[in-house]
């Protein structure tokens, strides 16, 4: 009976063997054939992660080649954490790393040092809050663990004296400096540990105990050079720090868009306009994994640096317009004639192109104690600002009366000091104290700025007449009438110039009859100087309103500096609107604007022996200071002056814009700032 049991229990058995080895191998097809990939896949990225290698942004140069914005290497020291890194192994290469770089401490707070207290002594940390404290706070009731546990730890803290807290060498607090740094920095995206003075010692120490430094890297970084100091400093923009990273407000869309929490990117003004293209291709690196330590990386596909912007702006001309302003500036500011005075600007552009060539802003940063002025760059003023400008609207106000059929080019008016019910006298500058009447033209009443001119073509295309001692009736929506033409000439709306933050300038709300009188004068509506450089520009090109801009174009990163690479992009020429006028009209307010500059009684006739043949119009402004520490608006005026030149072929428009020049006798800082301009820029 056993000799039969016994073979039948080792058929059951070899059965059984032969089921379980059929399903192993069944599995194992599985694993191989069906889900080989997919284990692999995971496998790989587990052993050796890709990651994106920073490179160096693309530079920016001006219109002849020369260099405003470039990069400059710097040594660095990185670290690489792997997703499964421990406190205890980041602990252990800070301390090697504090033995061997300096780094900067200044940025440790008191409450760092506590924590990194607890950290290092934490038997004498758990002393600082009894048990019985403990206890009574873990049963505390509406309490989770979580905030229960925050606050033990507070009461830690708070009884950890300045003695013990303040104990640590410098050392100590290096190897805490460099412990906060690489514990934020993501796993597998390299960690910048120094890179400002780095010294070749440092970089050579670490170099030689990498092997004893898991994670840590030497490298070559860069850091934005600026070789024309602060020239165009305040429009050219910041970039971020591997330390900051991409901002908060800009993180998900440049997550989106394939970017690194930690990556530099431009913050502000040109930096963050051409981000897309200064940014570059960033290389590509497999980190080599083993005992989850990155023991090698291997480029899997190569960089290349950003494009090269080429800018419209002419360095040399720029620099020598700030000069002219800051001399000009310094001959006034604090005077008892112009307390107010502390900036000014001037907009240089090609009135065909749009092409900016320069935008200069300077304001006084301080006075020295011997009486001299220093001076700040203040560019994105020329479009982030806006001013009273006075009669330099007075071409638009003429433009207007044309295009709503309320004046004919040469008509004459009477120029006459305007008697209005319930309001003072109002008058020309030149007919303020007497009760001469005359009848002018259009062309004398730019040559001359009459206001009374300007406020009868108000009137009028407010379906009004004047009637001397009689209350003004406005008719219509005639402030909306005024800026839908004003704005076809780039005055009150943006100008589309490709910088971020343009302001539109101020539109006042109220719209007394008066006011209307005001606004037709240039004394309500505030305009920034980069408007009236678009304003002057579409009469001197004959009615075009062109796109100002400072991009020209766009180039590859070139090996061989100073040439520059191939283009790759040419900024071309872009037309907004075309302002609603015929030739000849246009041509009216042109030849109003010539006796300007040339006429007997022209307000700006110290450019009639200019050999450029210039044209263009003058403007002062009522306005009103309030300083930082003032508790009353103290009257002032602002002074402006626009132009073009040649008058028959423009090649080039101005605006300068002097707010709060003066109180009561006009230095014409102005004008003296816009000759001495234009004179250089044909020189």
């Amino acid at each position: 009976m056993n000799r039969k049991v016994y073979p039948k229990r080792m058929k059951i058995l070899f059965v059984t063997v032969f089921f379980l080895f059929s399903m192993l191998i069944v599995r194992l097809g599985m694993v191989q054939i069906v889900n080989g990939q997919s284990y692999e896949k995971v496998v790989e990225k587990k052993e050796s992660l890709t990651v994106n290698s920073p490179v160096p942004r693309g530079e920016i140069y001006d219109r002849n080649g020369k260099l405003i914005v470039g990069n400059k290497p710097q040594r660095a020291i990185t670290y690489t954490r792997t997703s499964d890194t421990s406190q205890e192994e980041l602990r252990k290469v800070s301390k090697k790393l504090a033995d061997m770089i300096d780094v900067n401490i200044e940025s440790l707070t008191e409450r760092d040092k506590k924590d990194f207290w607890i950290w290092m002594n934490p038997s004498e940390a758990d002393k600082k809050v009894s048990a019985s404290e403990v206890d009574r706070i873990q049963s505390e009731k509406g309490l989770s663990t979580k905030e229960a546990n925050q606050k033990i730890y507070q009461l830690m803290l708070e009884r950890i004296s300045e003695r013990e807290w303040a104990s640590f060498t410098r050392e100590e607090y290096e190897m805490l400096a460099i412990y906060q740094n690489i514990s934020k920095g993501y796993a597998l995206s390299p960690q910048i540990v120094k890179n400002k003075g780095v010294s070749i010692t440092e970089y050579a120490q670490v170099s030689a105990h990498l092997d004893e430094l898991p994670g840590v890297n030497v490298t070559t970084d860069w850091t934005r050079s600026y070789p024309l100091d602060h020239t165009l400093r305040s429009v050219l923009g910041d970039v971020s720090s591997t330390r900051e990273g991409i901002p908060k407000d800009l993180l998900q869309k440049y997550l989106a868009e394939g970017y690194d929490r930690n990556d530099r990117v431009g913050t502000s003004y040109l930096e963050l306009k051409y981000e897309d293209l200064l940014n570059g291709q960033k290389k590509k690196v497999k980190n080599i994994i083993k005992d989850g330590q990155v023991i090698g990386t291997k480029v899997i596909q190569k960089g290349h640096s950003g494009k090269d912007l080429v800018l419209s702006i002419d360095v040399e001309l720029q620099k020598e317009i700030e000069k002219i302003i800051q001399e000009e500036l310094s001959k006034h500011i604090g005077t008892k004639g112009s307390p107010y005075l502390d900036r000014a600007f001037v907009v240089m552009m090609d009135p065909y192109t749009g092409e900016i060539e320069a935008m200069v802003g300077q304001k006084v940063k301080e006075i020295l104690p011997n009486g001299e002025v220093e001076f700040q760059d203040y560019s994105l003023g020329t479009y982030t600002t806006s001013y009273e400008s006075g009669s330099v609207v007075k071409g638009a106000t003429l433009l207007t009366g044309y295009m709503t059929n309320q004046i004919k080019p040469g008509e004459r008016i009477v120029d006459e000091p305007l008697y209005i019910k319930g309001t003072p006298k109002k008058a020309s500058w030149f007919n303020e104290w007497g009760q001469r009447t005359r009848r002018i033209s259009d062309l004398f009443a730019l040559e001359k700025s009459s206001n009374s001119y300007m406020w009868k073509v108000a009137l009028r295309i407010a379906g009004s007449r004047y009637v001397p001692e009689a209350p003004i009736q406005l008719k219509g929506d005639a402030f909306r009438t005024f800026r839908e033409h004003f704005a076809q000439m780039g005055l009150g709306v943006p100008t589309g110039i490709d910088l971020p933050g343009e302001s539109p300038g101020y539109q006042g709300t109220a719209e007394h009859p008066g006011l209307l009188l005001d606004f037709a004068i240039g004394q309500y509506d505030t305009y920034t100087p980069m408007q009236l450089a678009q304003y002057v520009s579409a009469i001197a090109n004959g009615g075009e309103r062109i796109q100002p801009h400072l991009l020209k174009g766009v180039r590859e990163p070139s090996n061989q500096s100073p040439s520059l690479g191939s283009v790759v992009y040419k900024k071309e020429p872009e037309v907004l609107n075309r302002i609603d006028a015929s030739r000849d009209e246009i041509h009216q307010v042109q030849k109003g604007f010539y006796r300007v500059f040339h006429g007997r009684e022209g307000t700006a006739n110290l450019f009639k022996d200019a050999s450029y043949n210039a044209a263009g119009k003058s403007g002062t402004a009522e306005a009103f200071y309030k300083g930082p520490n003032m508790k009353k608006a103290q009257p002032t005026y602002n002074t402006s002056l626009i132009g073009y030149a040649p008058f028959d072929q423009p090649e080039i428009a101005f605006a300068t814009v002097v707010p709060w020049s003066h109180q009561k006798h006009d230095p014409y800082i102005n004008k003296t700032i816009s000759k001495r301009v234009m004179d250089t820029y044909f020189e």
